[in-house]
């Protein structure tokens, strides 16, 4: 039944007019992979029980039935992804790739054995645009709209658009003015950015990019868009995401000479800290105001005894004490305690010799 749609690719010069929205029995339907479809039936009757959905992915294939009468077929791949709806459209959830190809919808009336078409085919074709992540650049080798990767990677994205095999991509850009671009969020064509590497092929309408990602590409969004006429279609999101392990390993290799430099100085500042400690310990304690270290010192419960002894620069001069010569004697006892009453045992006296001149 569905090859009575193969005149609708001998229309193609109907096309145009079949694009703009006027009434026929064919369309073309633009829709991304992932997202959700509804493909009219243009003939529809009241209640759908007539209805009949078939499918082929090419000229050259035999048609498969999805609903007859109605009602789902059940041995369908996809059937749980199938459904009819209320005005005899088909529901597709969740579109794949391969769903892509012409799909008819007819109505039968009369009884079984003697059924009657009602109305002419309404003939849909679904193209699918899809985006798929090169597997030498990905951690995962299945393709989706977000796809766990690395910085520091170069990752090439391939957006391909899915036609039935009765349309050519030259065709529709010839006639059409198809265009398949890699834009970022804000929409600007990223073939003006000479960080990516932007090729298109007409062959298999297909476009690819291909960059070096950055620690910043984190959950940033380039979108694969088509456009006909500069009237945009549809578009495929794809989304930057690295895992939370990524994120920890990237932020270790930044701060890791920044951890060693922190542990040199504090290592540096331990060692330097437990020789001063040290010093402090070795070094003996002596009472205030006392600017000279004795080099002789004896203590018993009464008397302090402190020795200076002062050294000539001139080492060569030796200098013999005369009996004329000043000295001066000081001595300090310290009172023990609780005798605190008896102030006789706190003294100082100090002897100083008289100003004699010896000729």
């Amino acid at each position: 039944m569905a090859d009575q749609c193969d005149p609708c690719l001998l229309g193609l010069i109907i096309l145009s007019s079949l694009l703009t929205g006027t009434s026929g029995v064919d369309e073309n339907v633009f829709i991304s992979s992932g997202e959700n479809v509804r493909l009219p039936c243009n003939n529809d009757l009241s209640d759908c029980k007539s209805t009949t959905w078939s499918y082929n992915r090419s000229r050259h294939s035999t048609a498969v039935e999805l609903i007859t009468g109605g009602k789902m077929k059940k041995d369908t791949e996809r059937h749980e992804r199938l459904s009819l709806g209320s005005d005899c459209s088909l529901n597709i959830k969740n579109v794949t790739e391969e769903d892509y190809g012409l799909y008819t919808c007819q109505q039968w009336t009369g009884p079984d054995g003697h059924q009657q078409q009602q109305g002419t085919d309404a003939c849909v074709y679904l193209h699918v645009l899809h985006v798929s992540v090169s597997p030498s650049s990905s951690s995962s080798s299945s393709s989706s709209s977000q796809t766990e990767i690395s910085p520091g990677r170069s990752v090439t994205l391939s957006c391909q658009l899915y036609l039935y095999d009765g349309f050519s991509c030259d065709y529709w850009i010839r006639s059409e003015g198809l265009q398949l671009l890699w834009v970022n969020q804000a929409g600007v064509d990223l073939k003006t950015d000479s960080r990516y590497q932007i090729l298109f092929s007409s062959d298999h309408c297909i476009i690819t990019l291909t960059t070096t990602l950055l620690n910043e590409d984190d959950n940033r969004e380039w979108r694969c868009q088509l456009t006909l006429r500069n009237q945009l279609q549809t578009s495929v999101r794809y989304t930057v995401k690295y895992s939370v392990i990524v994120i920890v390993v990237a932020s270790f290799a930044v701060l890791l000479p920044a951890l060693i430099l922190w542990m040199i100085r504090r290592k540096r500042d331990d060692n330097r800290r437990g020789t001063d400690d040290s010093e402090d310990q070795t070094r003996p304690v002596y009472p205030t105001g006392q600017n000279t270290l004795p080099q002789q010192e004896q203590t018993d419960d009464h008397v302090t005894y402190s020795e200076v002894t002062a050294y000539s620069k001139n080492q060569d001069q030796k200098k013999k004490v005369r009996c004329d010569d000043k000295v001066t004697y000081a001595s300090i006892r310290g009172a023990k305690a609780g005798s605190q009453e008896n102030c006789s045992e706190l003294y100082a006296s100090v002897n100083k010799n008289h100003h004699n001149s010896v000729k």
